[in-house]
């Protein structure tokens, strides 16, 4: 499939083409080389908080490409994370530039973010009600954390598949692995989320959360487990 239009991430004269028929990861804009959910998490950003060019963003594992790279290049105050249990807290990642952090226990001081982004994270962390209490205690008053998860199970709640137990992996459905951009052994998919992952994830502190659904083949966003998730910290619904 060949698709012309405007990339959310690079602009317009865009063309996206689709190797296979899996939409998710194969839909690459052929000159930012994101794919659909990166698109729509760009869309996400525009529309809630459009002054994100001067904004304090972290970003916990990145890929290189589509909006991660624009994001990095246009915004003097973006910072990014990695984690490696080898490395010191809050030290330098072996990834060049990288912070190594925990996202389940940061060791940022509060409210120094604006924005927090987590694209696919969500569902390779053990204590996903951790995170989200460690970001909303990170970001400022009215800001973002805006991340893209697969929820795989539209029809019904989030099932674990793994869970760490006394240090050691305890696996409840057979091992499954999605693509680490710093382990080329993959990364372990702990959870599959369901309908109930942005109520969830909202219920294990006091941000406010919506999900974003966009299908616009104009903009390349087209594909299965496309949704964004959005939660504010503040009195103010999003």
């Amino acid at each position: 499939m060949e698709v012309k239009g405007n990339c959310p991430i690079c602009g317009p004269d865009a063309l996206f083409i689709a190797r296979d028929s899996w939409l998710r990861d194969s839909f690459a804009c052929t000159r930012c080389h994101s794919l659909p959910r990166e698109r729509a998490l760009m869309v996400a950003l525009n529309m809630y908080y459009p002054t994100w060019k001067d904004s304090a963003i972290h970003e916990c594992s990145p890929v290189w490409r589509g909006v991660s790279s624009k994001l990095r290049t246009t915004n003097k105050n973006y910072t990014f994370s990695y984690f490696d249990p080898n490395t010191a807290p809050g030290g330098a990642h072996f990834v060049e530039g990288a912070i190594n952090q925990n996202i389940e226990n940061m060791t940022f001081d509060d409210e120094v973010f604006d924005l927090f982004l987590a694209q696919d994270v969500f569902e390779h962390i053990f204590r996903p009600d951790l995170a989200i209490r460690e970001i909303e205690r990170v970001l400022k008053s009215g800001g973002l954390c805006v991340m893209t998860v697969p929820m795989v199970h539209l029809s019904k709640l989030s099932e674990r598949r793994a869970e760490l137990v006394n240090g050691e992996v305890r696996h409840s459905k057979p091992p499954a692995f999605h693509g680490d951009p710093v382990n080329a052994d993959g990364a372990l998919v702990t959870l599959d989320w369901g309908y109930d992952a942005c109520a969830y994830l909202a219920g294990c502190g006091s941000l406010r959360g919506a999900v974003l659904v966009i299908d616009d083949l104009s903009q390349g966003i087209r594909a299965a487990y496309n949704e964004v998730l959005v939660f504010k910290k503040g009195l103010h619904a999003i």
